[in-house]
């Protein structure tokens, strides 16, 4: 009897340590995705400055060079310096997007004004 009772507790053990995921599988997922997004932000996050930089500088140009013509610079601006900056884990697992560039006219405050100072002058 003696033997079944070692053979019963030896197949209950191995069942649930068969069927047991180890808490360090889910530290070292968690730590992959750490250090992958570590590196790609040593590679994006230079390049999005370059990129900002460079569009901060093509729309002063642009501003420059129309007269004053704020929409175009603004335009300029607003795809080259908006968007992401920072990777996150998130978003290398596709749960949330990434953005280089940004979308003028999508809900800027300048925008808003603007369109609301022109409503305000046609009106009048």
């Amino acid at each position: 009897m003696k033997g079944w009772r070692a053979i019963i507790g030896t197949l209950a053990v191995a069942g649930v340590l068969a069927g047991a995921r180890p808490a360090a599988a889910a530290w070292f997922e968690d730590a992959g995705w750490g250090t992958l997004t570590v590196v790609t932000n040593l590679i994006y996050m230079p390049a999005k400055i370059i990129y900002a930089t460079a569009g901060g500088l093509t729309g002063a140009c642009a501003l420059a060079l129309t007269g004053g013509d704020m929409q175009t610079a603004e335009t300029v601006w607003v795809t080259t310096m908006a968007g992401t900056y920072v990777v996150t884990p998130g978003m290398l697992q596709g749960q949330e997007p990434i953005a280089f560039t940004g979308t003028p006219g999508a809900g800027t405050a300048a925008a808003d004004n603007r369109g609301l100072e022109e409503q305000q002058l046609g009106g009048s």
